[in-house]
């Protein structure tokens, strides 16, 4: 998988760059089909914003998060994002198992 992190009017330090690269660790680990995230990082006013965009295979998910610190917006979006993934995965789950079960062992 493919990690962009760039910042919107906003420097990209070292150390925020691997603290979001770290994170987003995690959501391969639910699911390996990811082809690509692009995370913009920038500051509106008093807030931290941080949006994601995945390239799945045939599939774009988008999210993005607000917070008071970029750290804790990573977090959020971290979260939103995990969601997202895992009920991307639930939905091309086949849940008849029993009557693929059943055709195939009969």
């Amino acid at each position: 998988m493919q990690i962009n992190v760039k910042g919107h009017q906003v420097e990209v330090t070292t150390s925020l760059h691997d603290y979001a690269v770290s994170k987003f660790e995690r959501v391969t680990r639910h699911f390996d089909h990811l082809n690509e995230l692009a995370i913009v990082l920038g500051i509106e006013k008093l807030l931290h914003k941080a949006e994601a965009t995945l390239l799945l295979s045939g599939k774009k998910l988008h999210a993005d998060a607000t917070a008071t610190d970029m750290y804790a917006a990573i977090d959020a979006l971290v979260d939103k994002v995990d969601v997202q993934v895992r009920k991307h995965k639930e939905k091309l789950t086949d849940h008849h198992a029993d009557a693929v079960r059943a055709a195939r062992y009969s």
